[in-house]
């Protein structure tokens, strides 16, 4: 072996984490070595296939992937696994919108087999969202390749979540292949889950925009004895917790549809609770979760006005009208809207620009305005928010949910794997 191959072992040793359902052994991981320069990221199967594939040789391999499961050079996971000596997959398993990632928000999708491989997909948003004993009984270790966006309202994460806690009942190991957290690491926000509204939009009490790379999240809900599970988390090399997604290097697939840049899934903590009301949160349009409008919103232009004289950090709103797709909201009407453009990433706390936004709407068209409560509650993880939008008190809203935060943060940075 020479001495360079020697060093990349030895990197991979360090890279690989495992947790066996305990805090200690998390909190005792070592971080991974980081060998890459900015822009040179290897994301988590990469490492698997350099350094890592002992712990899939000879066993049969399920797969939680979808779409978004590549490597940097847009070949899928599926394939990559399919075609590694000593693998054998035996079983893939899509999450919401499918393992293509073409099925639309909410929609149920349905158990198939994979046209390339022949190999069976099971359907983990459909007549079930947790791998049935009958389907595990097939596989030796599960394993998780998938984009995440840093949100908790997000449901592939709770599909992991979920996933790792059958795997650790039928006595199977769950591994992680780490990705990026798009909106940056060390960015935390938003309040914790109330545990009375747990929900496939947030299973476990986690901070809104937690942070976490899936692989942490999961290592924080194993060490933290909320997820009884077996795991092992393969790490990306290169990557650091200030890193926006273009300074990885890794092209941007949208990991759902309506996720379509880095700058609306940046906004999505934010927006995504005008899903709880009848407005319409932009789906249908060119720019979901970027843009905000109603039939009878036809003073989007002052709501603009107004609230960029409250000079949002990193934000503009403008005025403008889309006609909507048929099928979501005001399906096939042109309606006014609202456009929040990001102008400082750096800067931007989504949660307040949906909150001030939803409360300069709400001001002024109290007549109009329509919650779908129990969405919207669930979306919030509590009933606070919709009573700070109602009442306009929203800045002691978020001085509190602050502080609550700032705790929860203090136990989270135990699970980190990266800087």
């Amino acid at each position: 072996m020479t001495r360079q191959s020697a060093r990349r072992r030895a990197l991979a040793v360090l890279a690989l984490t495992s947790v066996a359902g305990c805090a200690t052994t998390a909190q005792s991981t070592p971080t991974p070595a980081v060998g890459a320069q900015r822009g040179e990221v290897l994301l988590g199967v990469e490492v698997l296939l350099r350094d890592s594939l002992h712990l899939l040789r000879d066993k049969r391999v399920g797969l939680i992937t979808n779409h978004t499961g590549r490597d940097r050079q847009g070949t899928s996971t599926i394939d990559l696994l399919h075609r590694a000596p000593g693998v054998r997959l035996v079983a893939l398993f899509g999450p919401e919108h499918g393992i293509r990632g073409a099925a639309q928000a909410g929609e149920k999708v349905s158990s198939t087999v994979d046209s390339a491989t022949r190999i069976p997909v099971y359907s983990l948003y459909g007549e079930t969202r947790v791998p049935t004993a009958e389907m595990l009984g097939k596989v030796d270790v599960l394993v998780y390749d998938i984009q995440d966006v840093g949100a908790r309202v997000y449901t592939y994460p709770w599909t992991m979540a979920l996933s790792a806690e059958a795997a650790g009942k039928a006595g199977k190991r769950f591994i992680v292949l780490d990705r990026p957290n798009p909106i940056r690491g060390d960015r935390v926000g938003g309040g914790i889950l109330d545990t009375a509204f747990r929900s496939f939009v947030g299973q476990y009490p986690v901070a809104l925009r937690y942070g976490f790379t899936p692989g942490e999240l999961l290592r924080y809900l194993v060490g933290t004895g909320q997820v009884k599970a077996d795991i092992s988390v393969v790490p990306m090399q290169g990557w650091r917790r200030s890193m926006w997604w273009e300074e990885t290097g890794i092209p941007w697939v949208a990991p759902s549809p309506n996720l379509r840049t880095v700058d609306a899934a940046l906004l999505y903590p934010g927006t995504v609770f005008i899903e709880g009301t009848t407005l319409s949160e932009g789906r249908g349009t060119d720019k979901p979760f970027q843009l905000v409008g109603a039939k009878w919103l036809t003073d989007a232009g002052a709501i603009a006005r107004a609230l960029n004289e409250r000079r949002l950090p990193g934000v503009r709103f403008d005025s403008t009208s889309r006609t909507i797709e048929k099928g979501q909201k005001w399906g096939g009407e042109t309606i006014p809207m609202v456009e929040i453009t990001v102008t400082d990433r750096n800067a931007v706390k989504a949660l307040e620009v949906g909150a001030y936004l939803m409360r300069a709407i709400h001001e002024r068209h109290r007549a109009q305005w329509e919650w779908k409560t129990a969405h919207f509650d669930r979306l919030a993880g509590g009933t606070g928010f919709r009573a700070a939008i109602e009442s306009g008190d929203l800045g002691a809203y978020f001085s509190r949910i602050d502080a609550q935060t700032a705790s929860w943060l203090q136990g989270a940075r135990a699970y980190w794997l990266y800087q």
